[in-house]
């Protein structure tokens, strides 16, 4: 986001996570990130495809045509989310210059269910590959110590019940279920980045993002994912300071190619790529 980069989460089993540090395993997933749309697919098509190391990982094949025409792709997206925070104007600009582009804008819905929840999952499965850390108290070491810090949720995720966890999984089902329902009337979806539901979403039910620079945001203080630290304030700027913001698209399983290619059309539109900070 505010690095500027591109960053691309694949579709869950399309790149093996042999050798990676597990956190959920049946959440996580490794992907490029680089400077542009075509670099990261060009990445992902050298890492996907199946391991032995990762029984999760299947063999795929990676449909891309940079030479692809994207008219008439249907991309849906959520009108509230884009009226309120966390989306920008850079946001809103995106889905104005979609139509502009031969995209059809498609408004789409969910039920308003409670998405959050399907973090007991993540809490879960990380405090169970954690569990050896927690139990020797070496988690005590880790710097951030906030409510919602890492090693705090392993802590809590401890009492969780068998029925919560059960009861989260078939919420995981449905869920599942809805997005296939959408995936069935769009394309792709264009969303805020750091709209909290679809991360959650798309975090449990495996389908893959490009998040890619889309324009720049003024900020005055430093973001953080973790709860405020009364002893380590955040850095504010004064004057604010010019950051890049990203926007952030959602493609159906295993459908990376068709992201790569609006992510591209858009990137190109956009035309925020080649810009650097003095002395880079």
């Amino acid at each position: 986001m505010r690095c500027g980069i591109t960053g691309l989460r694949p579709t869950y089993g399309r790149v093996p996570r042999t050798g990676a540090m597990t956190l959920c395993w049946s959440l996580d997933k490794l992907g490029p990130m680089t400077r542009t749309v075509e670099d990261a697919l060009l990445v992902l098509q050298a890492i996907s495809g199946p391991d032995p190391g990762d029984v999760s990982s299947v063999s795929c094949h990676l449909d891309f045509d940079s030479n692809a025409l994207v008219q008439g792709l249907r991309v849906g997206y959520f009108p509230a989310w884009m009226k309120e925070k966390p989306a920008t104007e850079v946001d809103r600009a995106a889905l104005e210059i979609l139509p502009k582009l031969g995209m059809i804008p498609v408004e789409v819905a969910l039920p308003n269910w409670p998405y959050g929840t399907l973090n007991l999952i993540l809490f879960a499965e990380a405090a169970a590959a954690f569990e050896e850390l927690t139990l020797s108290h070496g988690d005590r070491q880790l710097k951030v110590q906030t409510p919602d810090a890492w090693p705090n949720l392993f802590r809590q995720a401890r009492f969780l019940s068998a029925v919560d966890f059960v009861q989260t999984d078939r919420l995981r089902r449905k869920v599942a279920e809805e997005m296939a329902r959408i995936f069935s009337e769009v394309h792709l979806l264009l969303v805020p980045s750091l709209r909290d539901e679809i991360l959650t979403i798309t975090n449990c039910t495996g389908h893959p993002s490009l998040t890619l620079r889309a324009g720049f945001v003024e900020v005055s203080v430093a973001r953080s994912d973790w709860a405020p630290d009364p002893h380590n304030p955040l850095p504010r700027f004064s004057p604010p300071r010019r950051v890049p913001h990203g926007v952030t698209l959602i493609g159906r399983l295993f459908d990376e190619g068709t992201l790569g290619l609006v992510g591209q059309a858009l990137e190109r539109a956009f035309g925020v790529t080649d810009q650097r900070p003095h002395g880079f």
